[in-house]
């Protein structure tokens, strides 16, 4: 019954010939509704023919627009049909079941109706907020049936689904902490070891601590020789990453796309102790083009984090932004809190920003063409990210320079060969539909990110890398690089371990060349950063021997020969692969980052070692980065070959009514 007044769906939204619905209502039969509010005419007629471009019904585009409130819009539209407006909805009021609750949110045009309970009367009712309503047949329905118009209430559709996800928040909670971990327990790092493994690790320190104290020169020689494999495994990657990067192709250019054919995209941005960097954040999310009317972001924060949600609420946002609070069960950590946001997000397509993120305006039109061009089999796409703060300080000139290599080289490369590709933190592009398929983000994983890039290569998906960039500004003082970098290193190990549980299983999953691949990016460069310490430490004990003896024995003379080729070979080599990715201006200060690396390179082995002892001690523990407002530096003016221009009406327009320049 309530079928036959509103269409619901994700893309165009008309008459639906089979079922004999109508279709909703046009400026036409909406301006009786709306002529009373002091809107102009011409500025509704835009919006229809906005809805038009878009695909989707005018009202959808008339909130979307931010031409009126939506609780104005719900409040005129009771009054004009005669029904009850509710501007307050209490959860425990709700007749629905909790998964129900869930099946409501996901849809992506709002709710047609929920049971309820009038709590002061005690009479049931029924809660609506039709997001594409036929006035007509919705006039003519109440006519036929005074006793159901006599039931509902008009309730503005942000309000209600604040009261559904309220409802649901014991079974969101739920699935976000042990969803993984009961479908698909031997991918979940809720067990960080299994019992043989945590056996052989303890065996393996043991041999070693007695062949050290026992047979310290072929000790030493065969920890040489597995250290040195790892170095060199690490030195081949870079070299081919930077060999590719050199012969490299521009990026491909835009196609004209008809904004009909554009569907429906979630934005998910995590926030945590970020108040600060909330106007920044709005304007960057502002800049993206895509039509508003089919653009759904959700800003994840802590339930607790208030001064956060003060300074989201100290903006007007636009009906396409929802703010969801995570409750604090389970592990506190970024994977959490986006996977107790999945079940709440409809759209096809699916990007998680990091809060300091500023995307490049046409990131998520590449991305969706890539997507189309790709194959069902294409699951996420990795946008590259750029420091945009290099000159700060000498720590975040080295991290930009690591990053060019990672996403300019070894990530391309890696996607290029059909390889298993670990995913960056942030700016990773999902079919929505194969994120959840495969489980979503692991709570208990620190790097969450490449956990899922392993598994969905694991499931046989690909992943594959666009051009269009998202900048970020790095660390500059070692308090706050320290414990990002050790969260990195614990989490790649921790990924590590998990999917190692039946090596021969991933071994088919992955096909022989990722799982070699899946050794050197997991295992291999955390020993690298761990040895490169070890072989410091042992070219100083090896000078100093021969400084007081005045010569080496030949095993030691060997081995430090061969620890001078690792540190060469591997500075060498990550030097290289930094060269080649870098845009050129950069090059010319390739002097500095050499003369950098063997302390950034000592830093990296301190963060491994931290690490380690983290996943001893803590391996769940989250340390969050804090983040600061972007502050642009000075730049002389270049001339710049004008980009393509927007192709989607409205394509891009504020997401917030307030803000102010970072």
């Amino acid at each position: 019954m309530f079928a036959s007044f509103a269409t619901r769906t994700g893309g165009q939204e008309a008459a639906n010939p089979t079922s004999g619905a109508p279709a909703p209502s046009g400026l036409a039969e909406w301006w009786p509704v709306l002529e009373g509010l002091g809107l102009s005419h011409n500025d509704l007629a835009t919006v229809e023919r906005q809805a038009r471009l878009a695909g989707v019904c005018f009202q959808r585009e008339l909130v979307a627009s931010g031409v009126i409130g939506e609780a104005d819009l719900f409040y005129v539209l009771a009054r004009h049909l005669g029904l009850d407006f509710v501007d307050e909805v209490r959860p425990e009021s709700l007749l629905v079941r909790e998964p129900q609750c869930l099946n409501i949110l996901r849809r992506p045009s709002g709710t047609a109706r929920v049971p309820a309970l009038d709590l002061s009367t005690g009479q049931p009712v029924f809660l609506i907020a039709p997001q594409a309503v036929s006035i007509p047949a919705m006039r003519r329905l109440l006519a036929r049936h005074p006793r159901i118009a006599r039931m509902m209430r008009v309730v503005p559709p942000s309000v209600l689904r604040g009261a559904l996800m309220a409802r649901a928040e014991g079974h969101l909670s739920q699935g976000a902490v042990n969803g993984l971990f009961e479908k698909w327990s031997h991918l979940s790092a809720r067990l960080v070891m299994t019992g043989w493994q945590g056996a052989v690790l303890g065996a393996l320190v043991a041999v070693l601590g007695m062949s050290l104290l026992l047979w310290t020169g072929p000790a030493l020689l065969g920890l040489h020789i597995v250290l040195s494999l790892s170095f060199l495994s690490c030195v081949t990657l870079r070299l081919l990453a930077a060999a590719r990067a050199r012969s490299a192709q521009p990026g491909r250019e835009l196609k004209a796309v008809r904004t009909e054919d554009m569907p429906v995209y979630t934005v998910i941005v995590a926030l945590y102790k970020e108040a600060e960097i909330v106007p920044d954040l709005l304007m960057a999310l502002g800049r993206i083009v895509w039509p508003r009317s089919k653009l759904e972001i959700k800003l994840v924060c802590e339930r607790d984090d208030h001064e956060t949600l003060r300074a989201i609420a100290a903006h007007g946002l636009r009906p396409c932004i929802e703010v969801i609070e995570v409750p604090g069960a389970g592990p506190r950590t970024k994977p959490k809190a986006l996977s107790y946001a999945l079940p709440m997000t409809s759209g096809e397509f699916l990007v998680l920003f990091d809060a300091e993120d500023r995307p490049h305006p046409f990131q998520l039109i590449e991305a969706w063409q890539r997507f189309r061009e790709g194959g069902e089999d294409l699951a996420c796409l990795q946008a590259p990210l750029v420091i945009s703060n290099r000159h700060e300080s000498w720590l975040s000139r080295m991290f930009a320079f690591e990053y060019a290599a990672l996403f300019h080289g070894i990530l391309p490369w890696l996607a290029g060969r059909g390889l298993v590709l670990p995913l960056g933190g942030t700016s990773n592009h999902f079919r929505r539909s194969v994120l959840e398929r495969v489980g979503g983000w692991d709570p208990y994983n620190v790097t969450e990110d490449a956990d899922l890039g392993l598994r969905l290569r694991r499931f046989g998906y690909r992943v594959d890398t666009i051009a269009s960039p998202t900048y970020e500004d790095a660390p500059t003082t070692l308090p706050v690089w320290l414990p990002q970098r050790t969260r990195w290193f614990k989490g790649w190990f921790q990924t590590w371990l998990v999917h190692m549980r039946d090596a021969p299983r991933l071994a088919r999953e992955l096909g022989l060349r990722s799982f070699l691949a899946t050794q050197v990016l997991f295992p291999g460069m955390l020993l690298c950063a761990l040895g490169n310490l070890l072989f410091l430490l042992a070219i100083l004990a090896f000078c100093a021997f021969f400084l007081i003896r005045g010569s080496l024995p030949h095993a030691y003379g060997a081995m430090l020969l061969v620890d001078l080729f690792n540190i060469v070979c591997g500075y060498g080599a990550f030097l290289a692969l930094g060269w080649w990715t870098l845009p050129p201006p950069a090059r010319r200060s390739l002097w500095k980052h050499a003369a950098l690396t063997p302390a950034y390179w000592m830093l990296l082995s301190l963060a491994a070692w931290r690490a380690l002892w983290q996943l001893y001690t803590c391996p769940h523990h989250w340390e969050k980065t804090p983040h600061r407002p972007h502050r642009p530096t000075p730049a002389r003016p270049q001339r710049r070959k004008p980009g393509p221009e927007p192709t989607t009406a409205p394509s891009s327009s504020p997401i917030a009514s307030m803000s102010r320049p970072g």
